[in-house]
């Protein structure tokens, strides 16, 4: 059985611990094996690429995988990293919603 995440891909985050705390960007990618999420512009690293048919080669800078419990969604509203709830509106669409100011995040 899979688990439910509290992030989804192009949602906006908050990371919360480690070298980037602070940091707000979009989820790109969400690896559930691992428990990881790939953060736009967070945790830079830097690979050193070999030459070949198809690249160039050189150092490419690119985002490396942080786990899910270091990223909290971030509230435009209320400016915060927020936690976050699930409720069922009236026309029985199920939505996440902030949990400070009850805004509902899903679009």
């Amino acid at each position: 059985m899979q688990k439910g995440y509290h992030v989804k891909k192009n949602d906006l985050v908050m990371v919360i611990a480690g070298k980037d705390k602070g940091k707000i960007g979009k989820v790109l990618k969400v690896i559930r094996k691992k428990d990881r999420v790939i953060v736009e512009k967070v945790n830079m690293v830097k690979k050193h690429v070999r030459p070949s048919a198809k690249s160039k080669g050189g150092i490419l800078e690119r985002e490396s995988p942080i786990h899910v419990s270091n990223v909290m969604i971030y509230c435009e509203k209320c400016a915060k990293p927020v936690r976050v709830g699930k409720k069922v509106l009236e026309d029985g669409k199920k939505v996440r919603y902030c949990k400070k100011c009850n805004e509902v995040i899903d679009k």
